[in-house]
């Protein structure tokens, strides 16, 4: 067993608390053609930002990873069976009145996407569905911005990262969604997250975060909130990562080269590479590098998951 092996067995289970979903992806070669049809390959996959990462970290690294989330009954067993075959423990609650959200995700031919997002029982999340066995062993707890945009799941969200902070176990956060971020307030968003270690936003979600606009650029976005919480890691795509430490750029990480077919899940796959390289020890900038590969092979396939 190597070196990172042998930290990733003993470092402590990883716990997502966050979102599953049903993705419908549906990428289109030719632009939308209002009023009429527009040819397109269309498949409906497991997803979810939650979901998404912790799969991503079992793939790369994570010896055991942990799911906190909720389904509807009409595909509770379908989510439950992807996620065990992904090498997922999840603790998929049933919602008595909602169905499992659902994601429609219109990818062009530059592989970027945009979503329609129909959030269902995942926000549905609620204080009474934790379970504070869930941190017995943990050595991280993630938390799935889109947590934060409800307020029984951003109930729920604040009960687990108290409990974590209580047994000093480290806590990261993905902020999400620039237009969920906006509708909250991202002083609203911050004040939320306070006492978290990790904030890992992509560079939209950065700028809106810092009160800043694009030319301001990701760099003085991550510095200022770095300010606020100890390390940021800025994605960009194929500008690659920045990593933010006490106010300052402690490294910039390239992107690795990949031929992009679909980008829906590359945010969740860097969450994931990066968190299972942190439970193995690694450094930020390492683990950004991790963070890096993962979103390359993401990035290549439909959908979210590896």
């Amino acid at each position: 067993m190597t070196a990172a092996a042998e930290a990733a067995r003993t470092a402590g289970a990883l716990l997502v608390v966050g979102d599953v979903v049903t993705d419908v992806v549906a990428v289109h070669r030719e632009p939308l053609a209002p009023a009429t049809d527009t040819a397109a390959r269309i498949r409906t996959l497991p997803g979810g930002a939650g979901a998404n990462a912790a799969c991503w970290a079992a793939r790369t690294g994570s010896s055991e990873v942990r799911l906190l989330a909720r389904v509807g009954c009409e595909s509770a067993r379908w989510h439950e069976r992807a996620l065990v075959d992904a090498g997922v423990r999840p603790r998929l609650v049933v919602d008595p009145a909602e169905p499992t959200g659902t994601v429609v995700a219109l990818v062009g031919a530059d592989a970027e996407r945009t979503f329609l997002t129909d959030s269902g029982a995942s926000l549905r999340l609620c204080p009474a569905d934790w379970v504070p066995a869930l941190l017995d062993g943990a050595g991280h707890l993630h938390l799935s911005g889109y947590l934060f945009f409800s307020d029984s799941s951003r109930e729920l969200a604040l009960v687990a990262l108290r409990a974590a902070r209580t047994r000093g176990v480290p806590v990261s956060v993905d902020p999400a969604s620039t237009g969920f971020l906006a509708a909250l307030g991202p002083e609203r968003f911050l004040a939320a997250v306070a006492g978290v270690g990790v904030l890992l936003p992509n560079e939209d979600e950065a700028l809106l975060l810092a009160g800043l606009r694009a030319p301001a650029g990701a760099a003085r976005a991550a510095v200022e909130l770095s300010r606020r919480i100890p390390l940021v890691v800025v994605t960009r795509g194929t500008g690659g990562a920045l990593v933010a430490e006490g106010g300052r750029i402690t490294a910039e990480v390239e992107a690795e080269p990949a031929d992009a077919v679909d980008t829906t899940g590359a945010g969740d796959a860097f969450t994931g590479g990066f968190l299972a390289a942190r439970l193995s020890g690694a450094t930020p900038t390492d683990s950004a590098r991790a963070g890096c590969r993962a979103a390359a092979h993401a990035v290549t396939r439909l959908g979210g998951r590896p």
